[in-house]
């Protein structure tokens, strides 16, 4: 089994380009890749298409501000793709200023796309925003006696997740609730990083424990502070 690339996160930022549809794991912060994303928002990126469930929390009140946050403010997205962005009025601000594009998509909805790019599907039906805006501009089936909304996949070119931890050869483990859309995401996308607390040998993680093979994942950075094998890099 071939170890996975250990890369600075410097190094993984430089692999995202304007123009790319990233997906970034997390929910309002937890289980997001924060030492990447910090690295992204210093390289200066533009012009991207954020897939997340949210846009995190930024309340400068209380200093509170984590997960994609950071980003927003920075300007680096052109587009987001999330379920709420209540929690960040930068976010708000930006889409009622018009410099900021902002597709809301139900919560489950948005989970099921991502999972649906990860099985190869064109996208899924589902009852969900039947009879709301959520419909508009979509194709309705009628299914026996109730109405569907075909919800197109939505693949990604780069996946940003976070785990708890990885073995050399880049099986993942995550934490808890930490896990939320971070294992669909690393199936639905062409190139995945992911960052990791813990880095171990191969065999070290009990197979039956593993929450996304390492077929998935084809680079590994060390979230700071992290312990194991290849820390500090």
């Amino acid at each position: 089994m071939v170890d996975k690339p250990v890369l600075r996160a410097a190094e993984a930022a430089a692999m995202v380009h304007a123009g790319q549809t990233v997906h970034v794991g997390g929910f309002l912060g937890c289980g997001s890749p924060d030492t990447v994303l910090a690295a992204l928002e210093r390289s200066g990126a533009k012009g991207l298409t954020l897939v997340c469930n949210d846009t995190s929390i930024l309340n400068e009140k209380t200093g509170v501000i984590n997960g994609v946050a950071p980003l927003i403010k920075a300007g680096a997205f052109s587009k987001v793709i999330v379920s709420h962005i209540g929690t960040n009025p930068e976010t708000q601000r930006q889409m009622n200023d018009g410099k900021l594009e902002v597709v809301l998509v139900p919560q489950g909805t948005l989970a099921e796309r991502v999972r649906a790019a990860g099985a190869g599907l064109g996208g899924i039906l589902t009852p969900t925003g039947v009879g709301t805006e959520v419909e508009t501009g979509k194709q309705k089936l009628l299914i026996g006696d109730r109405a569907y909304l075909l919800e197109e996949a939505l693949p990604g070119d780069v996946a940003l997740i976070k785990a708890k931890k990885a073995d050399r050869a880049g099986n993942l483990v995550y934490s808890k609730t930490a896990r939320n859309f971070n294992p669909l995401m690393a199936t639905a996308c062409k190139l995945v990083i992911a960052e990791v607390e813990e880095l171990v040998g191969i065999g070290d993680i009990d197979p039956d424990q593993v929450h996304t093979p390492n077929i998935f994942v084809d680079y590994i950075v060390m979230a700071d502070g992290a312990q194991g094998q290849g820390a500090g890099r």
